[in-house]
Order: structure tokens, then C-alpha cells, then sequence
């Protein structure tokens, strides 16, 4: 296993404040005290009454996300009239891996799903030219949470092409509400035409994807899940193309870290022309190995009971020492009080 360097500085954009005001909109609209889940993130408890407060960073969203879904025992995060329970993202994605192609994943994720919660229906919709996994909302005269949309669309999105490897190309993306005063915003989450004021909410994409075989194992859908919501349910890293394959590559070895020249061969180039374009996108490969560490260790400690020596051989660190400086460093927090807040 290739050791890494120390840490590099974290230079990665900050996240909007709104996307922390959208995880907490439906725990506000029940009355529920969003204290405690801000100290737990490190984000200052006033900020929500600040007019512009300052932007937070992936760990800080990330942890914000495991500390009210753990507290409320809900990966929904009170946005279903009942609770998403722990889980429940974990096994969708393991019953669309249960199938042969995307066709088959549509349909048995879209029937687990509706079996989940009550206030969606998820289906597989097809017409002469394009498919798409659409979500209609059930309730009349009661309006969904935005940013309850706009996630769902993305993990399940995401998740579709993480299932076929990346082969899924997404036409546009429908949704089944106003248009946002920040809708440019959206454009980086979702890469392709949005359309606002639909019947429905989803992605649709050229018919012919539905044959896309389904490509992965039970190795491959445990590194993705221990990574699943820093990737999927946070808001998307600015990252390139080239840099986010690079990430595909790490995430796909994990918990072994290749080096850039194992890198490079998986993405059929050569070792200078990776770190190129790398640098062109404003990344490097350590970078990105340190914020996915990072995002393994926030899931680690929020999840598990396990020892620190191990969580650190895990993200390839030489000792539990090297391990809890780093995390303090990314957290602000040491790993030991991190987990006893939990």
C-alpha cells in the first residue's frame, strides 16, 4: 500500500449557505431545535439568522447530514412523512446491482423505493425515444421540500451511473416545481438541460441506455456506499472530468491507495500527461486522495464503533497518530470527541 504525504492545505471551494438551509428546512417546518446538529458540523449556531453568512465547507455539509440522520434515525432527514431509515439507501442500491442491466435496476429500485416511504411514486416511464426514472408526489395541497427534489434526482441519478460505470448519458433533468430564484446554481449538480414546472420530477435519457448492462459486485457496492453520501448527497464537488475519474479510480481500489503511476494506468495515460490535467482542472492527485480520505473518515466515525488504529490503516495512513492530526486539521474536531457527539 502506497503511503501518502502529509496533508495538503484544503483549498476546495466553500458550499453555499443555502444548500445548509435546504437540509434543515423540513426539521424547521416541525419545530425540531437545529442547535445541536450545527455544533455537531462546526458551523456557528447564529448563522441561519445572518442575511449572507459565509459559505461552509464538504466536510462541514457532510457531517451536518450524518448528525441529523443518525439523531432522527432518518436518511431522509424528516422530509417523508415517515422515516428513511438507516439502511434504506443501502439496500435500493443493492437491489439494483441485483440486476442484469439498467432496465431491470430501474424497475426493482423504483418498486423498493415506493415500498420505503409513502409520498413518491417512483417509476421507470418510456416513450419512442427516451426513458426516465420519474418521481411523482402524491399529496395534494402539500408541496414538497425543493431540496428534497433536487437530492432525490441526483442519488438516483448518481446511482444509475455508478451502476452501468458511468455509460448512463442524462438528456434533462425535470422538475415538478417552480423554477428557483438560484436556478443557475443548479447547473454544476446537473449537467444538462433542467426543466421546471413539470408533472413530474426525473431524469430521462436516449431509450436504448435502458440495455446497459449492470456492471458491478459486492466488493465494489461496499466501497461506493462508505463513500456514497460525501459523493452523492452532498452538493457536487467543482471537480473536472479528469479529476473525478481519478476519484473513481481511488474509490474503486479503496481501501488499497495506488500511486499516480497506478493511476495513470487505469486511466490509460501516461503519468505526466495525468498530472497535467490535473493541474489544468486546479487539482492534483494528493488533493483528491485527501478529500475523499477525509469524506471516509466523517463516514467512519459517524457510523461505526471502529478503532482508530484501524479506520487509519484503512485511508492509508502509517499510524492512528498521523490519522487523528489529519482529521483535526479537516474538522476542526479530534476524532474522539468527533465520535463522542455522535
Amino acid at each position: 500500500m502506497s503511503r501518502p504525504p502529509p496533508i495538503q492545505p484544503d483549498t476546495e471551494p466553500l458550499l453555499r449557505f443555502e444548500f445548509v438551509r435546504g437540509m434543515l428546512a423540513a426539521l424547521l417546518a416541525r419545530g425540531l431545535d437545529i442547535t445541536p446538529y450545527l455544533q455537531r458540523a462546526g458551523i456557528a449556531a447564529d448563522s441561519m439568522a445572518q442575511a449572507d453568512p459565509p459559505g461552509v465547507t464538504t466536510g462541514q455539509y457532510i457531517a451536518l447530514f450524518y448528525a441529523i440522520a443518525l439523531d432522527l434515525q432518518d436518511e431522509g432527514l424528516a422530509m417523508f412523512s415517515r422515516p428513511f431509515k438507516p439502511g434504506s439507501f443501502a439496500l435500493v442500491a443493492r437491489v439494483g446491482m441485483s440486476a442484469p442491466d439498467l432496465r431491470g435496476a430501474l424497475v426493482r429500485m423504483a418498486s423498493t423505493v415506493n415500498l420505503l416511504q409513502d409520498d413518491l411514486q417512483f417509476a421507470l416511464a418510456e416513450n419512442r425515444t427516451e426513458a426516465g426514472l420519474t418521481m411523482r408526489w402524491l399529496h395534494e395541497g402539500r408541496h414538497p421540500q425543493p431540496f428534497l427534489l433536487h437530492t432525490l434526482v441526483r442519488v438516483f441519478w448518481r446511482l444509475a451511473v455508478w451502476l452501468t460505470s458511468g455509460a448512463l448519458r442524462v438528456g434533462h433533468f425535470d422538475f415538478a416545481m417552480a423554477a428557483p430564484v438560484d436556478a443557475a446554481e443548479y447547473a454544476v449538480a446537473f449537467p444538462g438541460k433542467r426543466h421546471y414546472g413539470q408533472a413530474v420530477t426525473g431524469f430521462w435519457f436516449e431509450l436504448g441506455q435502458l440495455q446497459s448492462p449492470v456492471l458491478h459486485d459486492d466488493m465494489a457496492l461496499r466501497a461506493f456506499l462508505s463513500d456514497s453520501f460525501g459523493q452523492i448527497i452532498a452538493p457536487p464537488r467543482l471537480l473536472g472530468q479528469v479529476s473525478q475519474e481519478a476519484r473513481n479510480v481511488l474509490l474503486r481500489a479503496y481501501p488499497e491507495w495506488p500511486d499516480v503511476h497506478a493511476v495513470a494506468r487505469q486511466m490509460h495515460m501516461s503519468r505526466a500527461t495525468l498530472q497535467r490535467q490535473l493541474a489544468g482542472e486546479g487539482s492534483s492527485l494528493q488533493r483528491i486522495k485527501d478529500q475523499l480520505r477525509r469524506d471516509l473518515a466523517i463516514s467512519r466515525l459517524s457510523t461505526s464503533d471502529t478503532g482508530l488504529a484501524a479506520i487509519a490503516a484503512e485511508l492509508g495512513f502509517s499510524d492512528s497518530g498521523s490519522f487523528q492530526r489529519a482529521f483535526k486539521q479537516w474538522t476542526g474536531k479530534a476524532c474522539g470527541e468527533y465520535r463522542r457527539a455522535r
